[in-house]
């Protein structure tokens, strides 16, 4: 087959519970680095074709790209696997790629590996890395005896296959695999091993959270030292402005402070974290807030504003950037910013899974000149830098 007739569907297996992982929510669903698993996941195959998401029951409406293909999943993983099969061959897919929503990290270069496989005529495609540990048994308490480790490797996902032979051999399948090499040797389909990554660790235990974040923000961080012409980086800035009522606090960078009046707004009003937000949709020519989150609708009424940021960094995931640094200006005689700046930076790192060291948040007064100058209110400015992931 021509590789201008390969049509790849992408099935993420997201129906299972994680139960192992801990923090209440199933795993795919938890924060990671500023947005959830899944989002990670669902932007590292955006460019590979349609995506399918096998989902529980519960989290069938579950907030998800307009562009995903969702599908109820089965008892157990191999049955979920076939639902999202029946899906893949509705979409005319002539080849899937079968991953695991709790690997976020996968990389580009991972899912090149197993489509040039499967576009160089594979039936079937994995990645998997070799196996450098020695290998011991174990009664439990005491080591029992050694095992060789020559010819062993670890596997990963995604694991790509000619539709037509792996759902027969999920037809002929009876009970639960590993992972669907496991059903494809089954059926004797022949499995090419593809090179795999160590950063394309798979979500399991509440430490491999702190792993995955640490790797997604290396990446977001690398970004800055690419070669700039291979790169598109794009500039945006933001400016929005809150009036002071009554209250005896104010919402700045997600942090409250406390002050002798509050900020007038729709949702929380915190007109910094209004002004960042702005600028990444205006680096992604995304218009702003209002197109977004429409002050009209009644829903976002005292909203948080990090939902918003959250959103807009999502957005620029899923269009292939990174958010390389954030800088902010609050324009104000009062409250006093600077000891509360470094509350801010964390709490705007934290939502946007970027280093603190790539955010600014400082404070200029307008020398009593004009509203901020009459105190009748806060002003803000930001400018966020975007790089191509």
């Amino acid at each position: 087959m021509e590789e201008s007739a390969l049509k790849f569907v992408t099935i993420l297996v997201a129906a299972g519970r994680g139960t192992r992982a801990g923090g209440g929510l199933p795993k795919q669903w938890r924060d990671l680095a500023g947005r959830r698993v899944a989002d990670w996941t669902l932007a590292a195959f955006a460019e590979t074709g349609p995506v399918v998401v096998v989902l529980h029951p519960d989290d069938i409406d579950i907030p998800l790209p307009d562009s995903v293909h969702r599908v109820l999943g089965g008892a157990i993983r191999s049955l979920s696997v076939k639902c999202g099969l029946t899906k893949a061959w509705e979409l005319g897919a002539t080849h899937v790629l079968i991953h695991d929503i709790a690997r976020p990290c996968v990389t580009p270069a991972v899912i090149a590996g197993v489509t040039s496989a499967l576009a160089d005529g594979a039936i079937a495609a994995a990645p998997g890395l070799p196996v450098s540990d020695a290998l011991w048994t174990s009664d439990g308490e005491t080591i029992t005896g050694t095992r060789d480790r020559g010819g062993l490797f670890r596997a990963q996902t995604p694991q790509g296959f000619e539709i037509g032979p792996i759902a027969a051999a999920h037809d002929g399948f009876e009970g639960e695999a590993a992972d669907d090499v496991e059903v494809a040797r089954s059926a004797a389909l022949p499995v090419t091993l593809t090179e795999g990554d160590e950063d394309n660790i798979k979500i399991t235990h509440p430490a491999d959270f702190d792993r995955a974040a640490r790797i997604l923000r290396a990446r977001a961080q690398s970004g800055a030292s690419k070669d700039p012409s291979t790169m598109d980086i794009r500039l945006g800035n933001g400016y929005d402005v809150h009036a002071f009522c009554d209250g005896d606090h104010v919402i700045l960078c997600g942090i409250k402070v406390p002050h002798d009046r509050a900020l007038l707004g729709h949702s929380d009003a915190d007109v910094g974290m209004h002004a960042i937000t702005d600028a990444i949709y205006g680096a992604l020519a995304e218009g702003d807030i209002g197109r977004h989150f429409p002050p009209s609708d009644p829903q976002w009424k005292g909203a948080e504003s990090h939902i918003f940021l959250d959103h807009a960094v999502q957005l620029a995931t899923r269009k292939g950037f990174a958010v390389s640094n954030i800088d902010c200006t609050l324009i104000c005689e009062a409250p006093k910013i600077g000891p509360h700046a470094g509350a801010m930076q964390a709490e705007l790192a934290r939502i946007t899974g970027i280093e603190v060291s790539r955010i600014s948040v400082k404070a200029t007064t307008s020398e009593r000149l004009g509203f901020t100058g009459r105190k009748e209110g806060i002003a803000a400015i930001a400018t966020a830098t975007l790089v191509s992931a």
